[in-house]
């Protein structure tokens, strides 16, 4: 049953919808962490979706960072951004086309998924590129199409954006990635030590952010179902470097896997990145560009006077909803525009 949340949103006079829903995913059954199968997803209807019943709209899929929430970014929850809010402004004052927005809550028991395959947290690749898209298209007027499909995110949401279009071509025809990270394998380990006296999943939320951050990688890409209660291999053991587990994190890090999935992202339509001057994580993504242009994958790629999260509200209504309203395919919806 779909929840609709206690916000609506008058932009140019119009009622703009927001609602929260649980969508199956079949790929998360049996997750190790026991976390659910049906997580929540917040869709985001513009104005004309109610007033024009025969409009069929493009969809973004919007992913949102680790340790964050869809209620934190659909503005249920007071955040640094709250998207629904923001569309309907930037929409209403012409700024961008409408189009369905869609989050899916990806916090975990690990408190985030890195939208990756694995034992521990579940396919969330595969629910994202499939499991969500076909639920959206089944139940909301959409245009069922790649070129009506875009993908953005920030921070771990970049980097699912850009691993996702990696794997799962002809899903989304657009992507931006926000500050993406993990575009390559840690160079220190710092703090692996509070990640290895965790001894318990209900342990995991009360760390702090570095050793989340750890786990939560060792859970999407070093899984190990025979290692209870945290069912993962760290990095480090006993104080010593796992060259093995490194190398499994490196397989799932963008820079390694960018010459084996090169081919998908030149299929892309448009491909955005972008970063702020601030963030401890531009520097890989000024590298990641470097490496794009070399293996001949256009793209954008911008760096903003901000860190890691004070303009990313401005990013997504100055440069995100344009973006994708220039490069997905729109149909004529009675807007007017």
């Amino acid at each position: 049953m779909k929840t609709v949340l206690a916000f609506l949103l008058c932009a140019s006079s119009l009622l703009a919808e927001t609602v929260r829903i649980r969508v199956h995913g079949s790929g998360l059954e049996g997750n190790l962490a026991g976390d659910t199968a049906d997580p929540a997803v917040t869709v985001y209807l513009p104005p004309s979706y109610a007033k024009n019943a025969k409009a069929r709209f493009p969809v973004l899929y919007l992913l949102h960072g680790f340790t964050d929430t869809d209620e934190q970014w659909m503005g249920a929850r007071k955040h640094f951004v709250n998207v629904p809010e923001i569309a309907g402004r930037v929409m209403g004052a012409g700024g961008a086309r409408e189009m369905i927005i869609v989050m899916p809550n990806a916090m975990t028991r690990f408190q985030g998924s890195m939208y990756s395959t694995s034992p521990v947290t579940g396919d969330w690749e595969g629910f994202v590129a499939g499991d969500l898209v076909r639920y959206i298209d089944s139940h909301y007027r959409t245009l069922a199409r790649p070129e009506s499909r875009g993908l953005a995110g920030h921070s771990m949401g970049g980097y699912g954006t850009i691993r996702i279009a990696m794997r799962r071509p002809g899903v989304f025809s657009s992507i931006y990635a926000m500050s993406p990270c993990c575009l390559q394998p840690p160079a220190a380990l710092q703090g692996a030590a509070k990640a290895e006296a965790v001894k318990s999943l209900d342990d995991i939320a009360k760390a702090d952010f570095g050793t989340k951050a750890m786990l939560a990688s060792a859970a999407a890409w070093s899984p190990n179902p025979q290692n209870a209660p945290l069912f993962i291999d760290l990095p480090v053991k006993n104080g010593e470097t796992q060259p093995a587990v490194l190398a499994r994190w490196a397989a799932n890090a963008p820079m390694a896997m960018l010459d084996q999935y090169a081919a998908n992202l030149r299929s892309l339509r448009a491909i955005a990145i972008d970063a702020g001057d601030k963030d401890r994580l531009t520097a890989t993504a000024r590298e990641f560009d470097a490496l794009l242009t070399s293996r001949g994958v256009t793209h954008s790629f911008s760096i903003y006077d901000g860190d890691h999260v004070n303009h990313v509200a401005d990013r997504v209504a100055e440069q995100v909803l344009g973006f994708f309203s220039r490069n997905l395919t729109f149909e004529a919806q009675g807007t007017g525009r």
